[in-house]
């Protein structure tokens, strides 16, 4: 039997194990991907932890949400796909489904789009779940076009590829984070905010004239979901991808705005609308082959043999960008 290496979880908050397990075989719609990049979310340490209820994965378990790599075989009922395509995509290490910090994956065709052929297997790796969460947020939500003012909170994973997306729209862009993302922010062409300068009625006033956003994006959850209700403009629309907790809705009713929720992860866990998702990823390859969007990677390089490192950068947040391990 063939075999391949996979970093295997086998209790939640345990170490990583390297072990040799037998190589996956596609089967119906599915193909068999060589690994060559992970990316890490921050969502992946709290499924090793157990901590992320709404992303269950039983263990023993193998992780990664994220893949880039080389379609090696392909299985039954699979169109669009053959040996010796470069792929990328978000297909599995949730629901029980095999993750990518593996040498191999058999992973759902539906998922999977072809890499950009301008950007390398780590840039690839690094996208499909920030991209994903984007799109459905600015595109499938709330439909967001050019003129609008899109406000977006956060400028990390998922905020640094929604400012981009909405550039790419013909937006009107602002971003709040720290001020030592200033520069960066604004070589994507948005207008920084520095939340500890400026509070959200300061911003509003300052960038809208006090009526308020067009759009609000919240990629951060608890505090920032309650100042995207203030910062939407009447009949404006607020959508976050961490939507959970309690929150005062009278800011959104008294201006008839509305609220829409992303969860990326819904086509993984029920199997429904995956299609979808690799559509939006071919809508990722288009757009950063066209120069529009472009991930935004850590400087330091992991492998299977240290991914415990790069779990504990992240939990600590000690990081400047997204992190991959090189599985190759």
């Amino acid at each position: 039997m063939a075999t391949m290496k996979a970093l295997v979880l086998d209790s939640h908050d345990a170490p990583f194990r390297l072990a040799e397990i037998p190589k996956p075989t596609p089967a119906e719609r599915e193909v068999l991907v060589r690994i060559h990049a992970s990316g890490i979310n921050p969502l992946d340490t709290k499924i090793r932890k157990g901590a992320a209820a709404h992303a269950r994965h039983p263990v023993p378990a193998i992780l990664g949400i994220d893949l880039a790599g080389v379609v090696e075989a392909v299985g039954p009922d699979v169109a669009g796909f053959r040996p010796g395509d470069e792929v990328y995509g978000m297909t599995g290490g949730v629901g029980g489904i095999q993750g990518s910090l593996a040498e191999y994956a058999a992973v759902d065709a539906r998922l999977l789009a072809r890499k950009p052929s301008n950007l390398t297997m780590r840039e690839a790796a690094a996208l499909p779940l920030v991209f994903i969460t984007a799109w459905e947020g600015l595109v499938d939500r709330v439909g967001a076009r050019a003129g609008q003012s899109v406000l977006v909170l956060g400028g990390g994973g998922v905020g640094h590829i929604a400012v981009q997306l909405a550039m790419a729209l013909g937006a009107d862009v602002c971003a709040v984070d720290g001020a030592r993302k200033a520069d960066y922010l604004s070589s994507l062409g948005a207008t920084p905010i520095d939340y500890a300068s400026e509070d959200v009625d300061d911003y509003v006033r300052k960038y809208t004239g006090g009526r308020g956003f067009d759009v609000v994006y919240d990629t951060l959850g608890g505090p920032s979901l309650d100042a995207a209700f203030k910062a939407v403009k009447r009949c404006g629309h607020v959508v976050s991808s961490l939507g959970w907790g309690t929150h005062a809705l009278a800011p959104l009713s008294f201006k008839s705005a509305t609220y829409s929720g992303v969860f990326t992860l819904a086509p993984l866990l029920s199997g429904e609308g995956r299609e979808h998702q690799g559509e939006i990823m071919r809508e990722a390859t288009k757009l950063v082959e066209a120069d529009k969007i472009k991930p935004r990677l850590d400087h330091r390089s992991f492998g299977l043999s240290d991914v415990a490192a790069a779990y504990e950068a992240i939990e600590m947040r000690k990081i400047d960008g997204k992190l991959v391990v090189d599985i190759d």
